[in-house]
């Protein structure tokens, strides 16, 4: 199964990021999302990501370049057929993703890889309403993409073989890591991330400490890069609460209840690093906590 061009659905933060790894590794890429201004930030988002990467002698001017050329985009989801794999990258909303599966399966060649970018939401459930159960899926990125070596790949439980080993190369030819997971609400990393920020929340709803102090423990106790609310914010406070919620969906335990403070802050919009506000304020020079 050889995989050449790659159709990637959404031209967001994660979108962006899996066409600037897939176009450096060789591969042949054509970006799709609904908004144009969105493709042409997407393309900007890559030159400058690719561009810091010369900048730090990881990549060559004439990689950069090429790895540009490797990208196409367009509006029309049902040009991405005749890729030998698609990936899904469009927002974490089983809804939205079964509308998008449905507007390309007409146009696909009977061999092409689908696969979904979902951080939480079954594979099982996403496969079983396409017309390719076996070749079907999770191809689950970290974010930021250029930056982060893992990659979780899913198994449905009607996926075979061939399309996981296949997968599994792509993975080992864009110079990232396999982590192979069962097919249970948030696979693994989402499995254990996603509640630790939520209860980093409770510990900030039941005045346990404020964000500085939530955060400030956690980076210089427990060694971590980013503390859990500042993280919640890069991640996107309605991502966290959608994972929280298929959690709690899932497995049927109160150990996994989305914290109240979590729900209002989406509620009012204030969804992290994307909108200016979340756990902090991003609309001056510096970070402000909110609470």
């Amino acid at each position: 199964m050889t995989i050449r061009t790659v159709g990637i659905i959404g031209a967001g933060q994660m979108g962006n990021g899996i066409a600037h790894v897939f176009a450096l590794a060789g591969y042949d890429v054509l970006l799709n999302d609904i908004n144009p201004d969105s493709l042409q930030k997407a393309l900007a988002t890559v030159d400058k990501n690719l561009e810091r990467q010369v900048s730090r002698g990881k990549v060559s001017a004439e990689d950069k370049a090429a790895a540009l050329a490797r990208i196409r985009t367009t509006p029309v989801l049902a040009e991405l057929g005749p890729s030998d794999l698609v990936i899904e990258a469009a927002t974490e909303n089983e809804t939205v993703k079964q509308k998008i599966f449905d507007g390309i399966l007409p146009h696909l060649k009977p061999e092409t890889i689908l696969t979904s970018n979902t951080s939480s939401i079954s594979i099982t459930r996403l496969a079983s309403r396409t017309d390719r159960p076996e070749k079907f899926m999770g191809f689950h990125f970290m974010n930021p993409v250029p930056v982060m070596q893992l990659v979780e790949l899913i198994r449905g439980i009607a996926t075979d073989k061939p399309t996981y080993e296949a997968l599994k190369g792509v993975v080992e030819k864009l110079g990232k890591t396999a982590s192979s997971s069962e097919d249970f609400p948030a696979f693994i990393v989402n499995r254990i991330l996603i509640p630790m920020i939520n209860e980093a929340v409770y510990t900030l709803y039941e005045g346990v400490g404020n964000v500085q102090s939530i955060d400030t423990a956690l980076k210089l106790g427990a060694n971590h890069p980013m503390g859990p609310l500042e993280l919640a914010d890069f991640i996107g406070l309605d991502t966290c609460l959608a994972i929280m919620n298929v959690l709690y969906d899932g497995l049927a335990d109160t150990k996994y209840r989305p914290c109240p403070l979590l729900t209002k802050y989406v509620e009012a919009g204030w969804l992290g690093r994307k909108t200016q506000r979340g756990f902090y304020d991003y609309r001056g020079e510096v970070p402000v906590p909110t609470r």
